[in-house]
């Protein structure tokens, strides 16, 4: 999302400033073009040399610099942004803001800005909770600005409190969802995507699982969110971390999951079931650890988990409903079999015993089957490039 998109990043004078010299550079990594303008008090901090290098134009600084690019430049670079973000914004900055005062550069030329406009407050805590700083704050909101909270933690003054500037990966990931909303092909849709396998408990320290990672669930939930959707991933136990911008419910059992699947099905538009459920659980879990008898065999007495695809597929009214088949196996029919009893409108299929596809792996290696019949194989990609594939369908099926 963040791709020829024109941002202008406004920089005041804050020690947080060294994170924005990173973050103009990941801007323009991530395909952004990003010019750069700063308070006199931020040059004190680092020097507008060095923008310049990091962000490959001239930096704006001084009203009077009689830049040559540009004729009158706060006018041209009001007008030329997609998006201006303030960071780090100084209490300061905020207050010239909320007044509407021009008295240097970044301030005019924001005054000037009718493009959305993002600040990243980062200060001493004292100065944040300043009844005046949160006064300026709601006043920027009321009036559209968009209000990144800082963070708490250990700040350079010495105190442990709220005013650290994000780190830089959460101020791009909230830019790339700013975009996806404003922009994305998926915006106002409401997406659902079950991710990794759950675990029925033996005892309280054994399981029956399976190898399932959740890679391929968390690549669609990230795929969606980034193209605008409002994304709900309910994931069984994963070492990954859950993507940006998704509202994420962790579940265990697939008792568990049906519930989680349940309360949000009727208000999603579309559904994408790539977890890899447990078929079975024990029927007696013991309240203690089990311990090593002298007989050779353990018995396990296995009862029946619920079907949590086929329940979906039953209820079914409005929603695009997606399936996964992880086979080792007899792909095709399987697949098709599960499509037809399970009232699915499309279903992925792999077979995961071949190289580069299923568990664990980065890769995958798919089948599309539909309900009306049709199959498309796809080369081996990766998953992220899967779920884009998958997407893609998905949206253009929706339409007919």
């Amino acid at each position: 999302m963040l791709k020829d998109k024109k941002i202008v990043v406004g920089v005041t004078g804050g020690i947080a400033i060294y994170k924005v010299v990173d973050l103009v550079s990941k801007l323009r990594k991530q395909g952004a073009e990003v010019r750069v303008m700063m308070t006199e008090h931020a040059t004190k901090f680092v020097t507008p040399l060095l923008f310049q290098e990091i962000s490959g134009h001239k930096v704006a600084s001084t009203m009077w610099s009689g830049n040559d690019e540009f004729n009158v430049e706060h006018i041209a670079l009001a007008e030329w942004a997609d998006l201006f973000l303030v960071a780090p914004a100084t209490a300061n900055i905020l207050a010239k803001m909320a007044c509407g005062l021009a008295d240097d550069l970044v301030s005019t030329v924001l005054l000037a800005a009718k493009k959305p406009v993002i600040v990243c407050p980062a200060m001493n805590t004292g100065m944040l909770e300043n009844i005046a700083t949160q006064s300026n704050l709601q006043t920027l909101k009321k009036r559209g600005v968009t209000v990144l909270d800082p963070e708490a933690g250990p700040l350079a003054c010495g105190v442990t409190g709220a005013g650290r500037l994000p780190e830089v990966p959460t101020i791009l990931a909230f830019l790339e969802g700013f975009f996806a909303q404003r922009e994305g092909d998926m915006r106002g849709l409401k997406v659902m995507v079950s991710a990794a396998g759950t675990r029925e408990p033996i005892d309280p320290v054994r399981f029956v699982g399976n190898r399932s990672s959740g890679k391929m669930g968390y690549a669609i939930a990230r795929s969606a969110s980034l193209r605008g959707a409002q994304v709900t991933l309910i994931s069984g136990p994963s070492a990954l971390t859950p993507p940006p911008n998704v509202t994420t419910i962790q579940v265990e059992t697939t008792q568990q999951m049906l519930d989680a699947c349940a309360k949000s099905y009727p208000e999603v538009d579309v559904v994408v079931m790539a977890a890899a459920v447990a078929d079975y659980r024990p029927r007696d879990v013991a309240t203690q650890k089990i311990k090593k008898q002298n007989e050779d065999a353990l018995t396990v007495v296995m009862d029946k988990n619920p079907d949590i695809l086929k329940t979906l597929g039953a209820e079914k009214t409005h929603q695009f409903l997606v399936g996964f088949a992880a086979e080792t196996q007899n792909l095709l029919a399987n697949a098709r079999e599960k499509v037809q009893k399970k009232h699915l409108d499309m279903i992925v299929a792999n077979d995961v015993t071949m190289a580069g596809a299923g568990f664990n792996a980065d890769t995958n290696v798919v089948k599309f089957l539909y309900a009306d019949g049709q199959v498309e194989e796809l080369a081996k990609m990766s998953k992220d490039e899967v779920a884009r594939e998958l997407l893609d369908r998905v949206l253009a099926r929706r339409k007919h």
